[in-house]
C-alpha cells in the first residue's frame, strides 16, 4: 500500500518463458513513464528499478545480457538528460551484480548474483561534491544528506559525500 505522498507506476514484464527472448524487457516504456514524471516536476524523490541486467543475467545467456545493459544504458542516458533538463540530481547504483560476471573461474556459467562492488554514480549534485567507497547500508544515508534531510538515529550506515 502506498504512503501518503507515494506514486507508484508498476510497468509488467514481458509475458516470456525466459528474459533472455526479450532482454530489452520493458525498460523503455520504464524510461518513457519516468522521464514524464520527471518532466512533470512534482516529486522531491522518484526510485526506479531497471531489472534487466539482473533478470537477464539470471539466465547466463551472455548476448543476452550485454543487449540488456545497452537498453539500460540507452535508458539511463535518456533519464540523465530529463533530470539535469529539470535542474535535479541523478544517483545510480544497485544492490548487488549479475550480469557483471557471467562465468566463473573455470569457464563456466554463473547465474547467481555476483558479489562484485557495484557502481555509484551522482550527477547534478554541483562541484566539488565527492563519494567514498562504502556499503550498502550507507545508500540511504546519503539520499538523505543530498536532499538535506537528517538521518533517524534507528538507521545504519554513513553518508558516502565526503565533507
Amino acid at each position: 500500500e502506498p504512503f501518503p505522498g507515494e506514486k507508484r507506476i508498476l510497468v509488467p514484464s514481458p509475458k516470456v518463458a525466459t528474459y533472455d527472448l526479450q532482454p530489452e524487457m520493458s525498460a523503455r516504456d520504464v524510461c518513457k513513464n519516468l522521464v514524464r514524471e520527471i518532466k512533470a516536476g512534482s516529486h522531491d524523490f522518484i526510485l526506479v528499478n531497471f531489472a534487466n541486467p539482473d533478470m537477464v543475467g539470471h539466465t547466463g545467456v551472455f548476448d543476452a545480457a550485454v543487449k540488456a545493459v545497452e537498453t539500460v544504458d540507452e535508458c539511463a542516458g535518456k533519464v540523465s538528460d530529463a533530470v539535469l533538463g529539470e535542474g535535479g540530481m541523478l544517483f545510480i547504483t544497485a544492490d548487488h551484480g549479475n550480469a557483471d560476471e557471467m562465468l566463473d573461474p573455470d569457464g563456466n556459467v554463473m547465474t547467481a548474483h555476483s558479489l562484485n562492488p557495484v557502481p555509484v554514480v551522482l550527477v547534478g549534485a554541483g562541484e566539488g561534491v565527492e563519494l567514498r567507497e562504502g556499503k550498502l547500508a550507507d545508500i540511504a544515508p546519503t539520499l538523505l544528506d543530498l536532499m538535506g534531510l537528517e538521518k533517524p538515529a534507528e538507521m545504519g550506515g554513513n553518508s558516502l559525500i565526503k565533507k
